[in-house]
């Protein structure tokens, strides 16, 4: 029999602390709230710097990271499975809160694993006409500052992947 630690890491336990979210206590049980603490927090952009005067010696500022779409090839080589997709998160079912941090966090831990191909699943949304919330807000997190060190590009995934309700990322290789 295998040993386990007796506690989770920080990673697990805001998986964990989802999933608890959703359930519902059995009849005649009283429900725990369950605290936020244990769920992280949406990282927060630094204030924009503020321009100084021109000096002499001045150093230029940093470019910023940009996302692009991917390539035709890789995108063809995602979709007829030439190219290996090495993670997949789902994100169906959930508040923008909770996608958020499960979003960050499975991209953090991908990318620290030099993981470079990953599918994300959004779902296509609603069927009353109307895109979904997450599948408009997704390309629209991996453009923000806490995400542009992550992901290198991304686009939407081919049918047999998803479709319009999933995402390819390229993740950018990690730094030695």
């Amino acid at each position: 029999m295998s040993k386990r630690p007796d506690r989770l890491s920080e990673d697990d336990r805001v998986l964990w602390n989802l999933v608890a979210r959703t359930a519902k206590p059995l009849k005649g049980k009283i429900s725990v709230d369950m605290p936020d603490m244990a769920i992280e927090a949406k990282p927060t952009a630094p204030p924009p710097a503020q321009p100084a005067a021109s000096a002499p010696g001045a150093t230029k500022p940093k470019v910023q990271h940009v996302t692009h779409r991917l390539d035709e090839p890789t995108l063809d080589k995602l979709s007829k499975g030439r190219l290996p997709i090495e993670g997949r998160v789902d994100l169906h079912g959930m508040t923008q809160d909770e996608a958020y941090s499960l979003l960050f966090s499975f991209l953090h831990r991908a990318h620290a694993g030099g993981i470079r191909y990953v599918l994300v699943i959004t779902g296509k949304g609603s069927s009353s006409g109307g895109d979904g919330v997450l599948r408009r807000a997704v390309p629209a997190w991996l453009s923000t500052p806490a995400f542009r060190p992550l992901v290198s590009s991304h686009d939407h995934a081919a049918r047999n992947h998803g479709g319009a309700g999933a995402l390819y990322i390229r993740l950018r290789r990690a730094r030695s």
